[in-house]
């Protein structure tokens, strides 16, 4: 299944006390999908799901998707517990999502047996289709090709969000699935090469600042202009890779509050994770002004 070339990883917007800003969360939505997105992805570790209750991630859910019209939203609703996976599962496909991505279970490192059983039970529980999220840097575990492969056979597991940054797990899951099961790029930085090796998009993080850019650049490299595709690629990866210069999403919240793109302030982070410091503003400030953002 195909959602759209670029699916964006949205923020999620606090206001001054620290609350989430439905009305803003919505505003932002629009704007993205005017600017590059072709559907949007709320309450996964962009949108500081650590940190969101239950409440918030269906009610950020709602907003987004009222927002949206047609466009996809898919919404992130696991974590390293199965059973409460499976709840707010449940919940989001009530509350009008169009897909869900389940992110690696975290921290209790489960065994691929584990990782098997623990999708499947959250496929098993819902008639959405599943982005199954491989990112082992913040999980510490791969969900592996084979694992993959056994779980695409599933029918409502549709593709895989791969963050691993090693080609040869995308090569592999590649070899195991079918056509019917899809990759996605989950690092802005390498979405020219998993195109390469047969991904159909990207799920971005920068699209909140370019998004018109990496869309022409998939475009580009779809239409066989793999040349111009590399070119943009080149210009776009000092942004792609300044916007984690430090933990994600404190590098983009700080820029769009300083860019002013959208026209509104985005927030702080919620603790744990904190403003950049003076020395990663000075790095960002030069970024943002090199692509005539600031």
């Amino acid at each position: 299944m195909n959602f759209g070339r670029v699916l964006t990883a949205m923020i999620t917007p606090f206001d001054k006390n620290g609350e989430v800003d439905y009305e803003k969360t919505a505003r932002l939505a629009e704007y993205l999908l005017k600017n590059g997105s072709d559907g949007i992805v709320v309450t996964g570790t962009t949108g500081e799901s650590p940190t969101l209750t239950c409440d918030e991630k269906i009610k950020v859910l709602q907003a987004v998707k009222e927002a949206a019209g047609k466009a996809p939203v898919i919404a992130g609703t696991c974590s390293n517990n199965t059973q409460a996976s499976v709840e707010l599962t449940k919940s989001a496909e009530k509350a009008g999502a169009d897909g869900i991505l389940a992110v690696t279970p975290y921290y209790n490192k489960p065994p691929q047996e584990a990782l098997y059983r623990h999708f499947k039970a959250i496929a098993d529980c819902t008639s959405l289709p599943i982005v199954l999220y491989n990112i082992p840097g913040r999980s510490v575990i791969n969900i592996q090709p084979e694992t993959v492969a056994r779980l695409a056979k599933i029918e409502n597991i549709v593709c895989v969000k791969e963050s691993s940054g090693v080609m040869d797990i995308a090569s592999n899951i590649q070899r195991l699935t079918d056509d019917n099961f899809s990759l996605y790029s989950g690092e802005d930085s390498l979405t020219m090469p998993l195109l390469g090796l047969g991904a159909v998009g990207v799920v971005s993080v920068a699209s909140h600042l370019v998004g018109k850019e990496i869309h022409q650049m998939v475009d580009l490299y779809m239409e066989g202009k793999h040349d111009q595709a590399l070119k943009m690629h080149l210009y776009l990866m000092d942004i792609f890779k300044k916007l984690f210069i430090v933990a994600n999403p404190i590098p983009l919240k700080y820029a769009l509050n300083k860019t002013g793109l959208l026209g509104f302030e985005v927030g702080s982070c919620r603790m744990p994770l904190i403003d950049p410091l003076d020395s990663e503003k000075a790095v960002l400030d030069e970024c943002l002004c090199n692509y005539g953002l600031l």
